[in-house]
């Protein structure tokens, strides 16, 4: 497990990386991505969404695109801040503070399930993804993106200390177990050199 697989230093680590959030997620994760994504899930107006790991609302933005019902959760409150700022509190999104592996929504709660840039710091990534098919209804569309595994076996051991990252194969094997029958992956990247993404569609 990854120094950044712990709650607690995940939200220390927010603390600091909130401040500059919104200007290096797009060295990794930009809209192209993003919306690249988000019209893989079938997300239509009047469709309730579920953001987890909402953070500053990059994802959240793309969301309200499609439909005006977003809810976005979120543990980092320094994140939540500046989504707020953005957002309101409850004006356009209605946010929450809360845990990933232990959802505070009752089964079938939404239509949809995005998360993007959380996974890799969920000590227990099929336990969240468990969370994500009981929250969403059958038929609906659950949306993972986290770091893809680098292929460099150096870049490989020093990301593996830090936080989770993964491949194709992993991802089928975490879903899997979280009880999606079906999943698809696709791996992005911003640019030659930079970190790729996995998205997982299940």
């Amino acid at each position: 497990m990854g120094i950044l697989e712990d709650k607690a230093r995940a939200r220390t680590f927010y603390k600091y990386l909130s401040k500059v959030y919104d200007t290096v997620n797009p060295l990794v994760w930009n809209e192209e991505m993003r919306d690249e994504a988000l019209s893989r899930t079938g997300i239509e107006q009047g469709d309730r969404v579920l953001d987890v790991g909402c953070g500053t609302g990059f994802g959240t933005e793309g969301l309200l695109q499609h439909t005006d019902d977003v809810h976005g959760l979120d543990q980092s409150v320094h994140q939540l801040e500046k989504a707020w700022a953005k957002f309101g509190k409850t004006d356009q999104v209605k946010f929450y503070r809360g845990d990933a592996e232990r959802l505070p929504f009752a089964d079938d709660s939404f239509d949809h399930y995005w998360s993007s840039g959380s996974i890799e710091y969920w000590p227990n990534p099929v336990d969240a993804i468990e969370e994500a098919r009981r929250v969403t209804k059958p038929g609906g569309t659950v949306l993972i993106v986290g770091p893809d595994e680098p292929s460099n076996s150096l870049f490989h051991r020093i990301a593996d200390a830090i936080m989770l990252f993964y491949d194709a194969d992993e991802a089928d094997r975490m879903f899997s177990e979280a009880g999606f029958p079906e999943r698809e992956h696709v791996v992005m990247q911003a640019n030659p050199g930079s970190p790729r993404a996995i998205v997982t569609i299940a």
